[in-house]
């Protein structure tokens, strides 16, 4: 087999793996995992193996040279086909993927097309980068020389001056040293006047008379619009550069980056509707989709806590494995959720925490609680992402609206999803509309996958 097929081969290994995945958060056993571990069952992939030619090796066929005849039948070996005798009792092996929840999130972010690369809120730790920073002080092994050279030339070049433009102003009539002095401060001529002083006793010296004889110029204005001051750059190409004098304050060393390392911490609360309509077929397709998205952040997150409400016409906390399986009588208030889920979170601070909230029900709510009570709430909560799943096998009841009123209610909103799932076909698109929403918002924490996916019906992007 070529490296192509071999490749190819491979390929088909990955899709069929994520086949699998896909088809195990749909159709498969969650029961069968557990927080800390994930078995997924897999189809059995043969994968390519060398095999030697046994054209020319003989046989045990009953034929000449021990090549079987047309027609001639074949006994098997012994062993190798059904033994006589009555049928087997024990169930076969199946097959297992166990991965943890890392795993599973690198997995799911593969087969779904997302990317979600949550943000560390509290520091827990500081370590070395690479010497990408400076400071004014260190070791001498560590001076930045070309920063040096830079800082050195970059101050040369501000204090720079054409020094024969203001010797000329020294035979202007009259004019004494301040003159001079002053004259050139008002041209934005970084002299001294130390340095002035000098140059007119140099001249004094070579021409025998003071200063204020010299009159080549009447004005300083006449000066001006006869002379044209050569610029400092121009100077230093033609005549070049000899030395940059340099100073202690020019130095910069050089010091490792430090770079901060956040511990990603999460809270999801998960909330659902215990209320006598929601019979077993959508407490199922709540599972379904909460329990894949329980693994996925727990292997996103270097700390994840899960807490779990449910509610009918009032709300009260459980344990996980009540969440999926409770159910009351009672009616539907789904605003008495978020009374206690804004109590919960008060645990979380959100400068510390990244905060999730998922909601699932089969959109059933008691009168205008929905807009106004629930959405209200929603828009007063800080978190990364809210998301409320519709769970309402066939065409839903007449009376299910909540849904469509928080998508309208949130509809220019990038922390806000709604997803509708109405089959366990509909869970990985439920998942991928929730995960994926953050794509549009400002922190870019999760980036949606290239290639567009397949919606079912009540569950295109907003």
């Amino acid at each position: 087999m070529g490296l192509t097929e071999d490749r190819e081969r491979f390929r088909e290994v990955g899709e069929t793996r994520r086949e699998d995945l896909a088809e195990f958060i749909g159709h498969g056993d969650l029961g069968g995992s557990d927080a800390d571990r994930i078995r997924i069952p897999i189809k059995v992939v043969d994968l390519p193996s060398f095999e030697y030619d046994q054209r020319s090796a003989g046989g045990v066929g009953q034929g000449g040279d021990g090549q079987p005849q047309p027609g001639q039948p074949v006994d098997p070996e012994p062993g190798d086909g059904d033994e006589e005798g009555d049928p087997g009792e024990e169930g076969g092996d199946h097959e297992y993927y166990e991965m943890d929840p890392e795993e599973f999130a690198r997995e799911l972010d593969e087969a779904l097309g997302l990317d979600l690369e949550p943000k560390g809120k509290r520091v827990v730790e500081e370590v070395e980068g690479d010497f990408t920073d400076t400071a004014r002080s260190g070791p001498r092994g560590t001076l930045d020389v070309d920063e040096f050279f830079k800082r050195g030339l970059k101050r040369h070049l501000a204090t720079d001056f054409d020094g024969d433009y203001v010797r000329e102003g020294l035979f202007v009539d009259g004019a004494d040293v301040d003159d001079v002095f002053a004259w050139a401060r008002g041209e934005g001529i970084p002299v001294s006047r130390a340095w002035i002083a000098d140059a007119a006793a140099t001249l004094a010296e070579e021409r025998g008379e003071p200063v204020a004889a010299l009159d080549r110029w009447e004005s300083f204005d006449a000066l001006d619009d006869a002379i044209d001051r050569e610029p400092v750059s121009q100077r230093i190409r033609r005549e070049g550069l000899d030395s940059v004098p340099f100073r202690r304050e020019d130095e910069r060393f050089r010091h490792p980056e430090v770079i901060e390392k956040r511990e990603r911490n999460v809270v999801v609360i998960n909330v659902r509707d215990a209320s006598g309509s929601m019979r077993e077929t959508k407490r199922e397709l709540v599972e379904r989709v909460f329990t894949p998205m329980d693994w996925y952040l727990t292997g996103k997150y270097d700390a994840a806590e899960f807490r779990y409400v449910v509610h009918d016409a009032e709300a009260w906390e459980v344990d996980r494995e009540e969440f999926f399986g409770i159910q009351s009588g009672g009616g539907t208030r789904i605003s008495s959720a978020y009374d206690l889920v804004e109590e919960l979170l008060e645990e979380y601070p959100y400068s510390e925490w990244n905060r999730y909230v998922f909601a699932a029900g089969d959109s059933e709510n008691a009168g205008s609680d929905t807009t106004d009570n629930v959405i209200p709430a929603m828009e007063s909560i800080d978190a990364n992402l809210q998301a409320y799943v519709e769970t309402q096998p066939g065409d839903g009841a007449a009376n299910a609206r909540h849904a469509d009123e928080v998508e309208a209610a949130f509809a220019d909103a990038d922390d806000v999803a709604v997803a509708r799932v109405s089959e366990p076909d509909d869970v990985t698109d439920a998942i991928y509309e929730i995960l994926s929403t953050e794509s549009s918002g400002d922190d870019g924490a999760v980036r949606g996958g290239t290639a567009a996916r397949g919606r079912t019906d009540g569950g295109d992007r907003r």
